[in-house]
């Protein structure tokens, strides 16, 4: 299309061409107001309109200026099928933007959190050496249930013969201890699984850092599985 013919539908003015003159007309304002929207059709063919084209709704179209140049494109309209597809595209996208934040927000708070090699590693050994506090009064226990499992079989040797005869009171007795040990010994195992979760997110986060700290800082951290993680 002509800027010509551009300038003519966007000014309003008709253009009458016959035997002896040429004619101007002047539209009304709201004529001169409408879009100029142009195309290419499915045959083809540039089509020009002051309005967005029915021939074209499956394609984009451009709504131009009064001088010819592309003010903005339009974009096609899609089926049903097709606005759910990209309705579902920008939801992916919009979540992997929302992860990708995510993931920065969780890198800054974890270098604030350890600045230093040194940082990370206090951490961790103050991590195990809860855990391991808890395993040591776990096993204390343990050790106070078998001298009263000790007393208890001392008083049952005098039913050796017959422990059907022994007393109810040491019979509950013994099943109290015989209980608590097995409590105890499955909080040891519980703690034990504890501190290999622990190694687990310092090591991952010891690899995340690593990238993250300056590189003269990261060469003198030891490794994840340095010998704090193995206590």
């Amino acid at each position: 299309m002509q800027q010509s013919t551009v300038l003519a539908i966007a000014t309003g003015f008709v253009l009458l061409t016959g035997p002896g003159a040429v004619q101007a007309q002047q539209p009304s304002r709201e004529a001169a107001a409408a879009g100029i929207y142009s195309c290419v059709d499915s045959k083809g063919r540039t089509i020009t309109a002051d309005r967005p084209i029915a021939d074209c709704v499956d394609r984009e179209q451009r709504e131009l200026n009064p001088s010819g140049t592309v003010k903005r494109r339009v974009d096609p309209t899609l089926t049903a099928r097709e606005q759910a597809e990209r309705e579902e595209k920008d939801r992916q996208a919009q979540q992997a933007l929302l992860r990708a934040q995510e993931e920065r927000r969780r890198e800054r708070a974890l270098l604030i959190r350890y600045p230093t090699p040194a940082a990370h590693d206090r951490e961790r050994t103050e991590a195990l050496a809860q855990i391991d506090a808890v395993i040591q009064a776990a096993r204390k226990r343990l050790s106070e249930l078998a001298v009263d499992r000790k007393k208890i079989d001392e008083e049952l040797e005098f039913y050796a013969k017959d422990v059907s005869k022994a007393p109810s009171s040491i019979k509950r007795e013994l099943d109290d201890i015989q209980q608590s040990v097995a409590v105890q010994n499955r909080f040891i195992g519980d703690q034990d699984d504890e501190k290999k979760r622990v190694n687990a997110r310092f090591d991952d986060e010891r690899a995340r850092l690593s990238k993250l700290w300056p590189p003269q800082a990261a060469a003198t951290g030891v490794t994840p599985t340095g010998t704090s993680a193995k206590r």
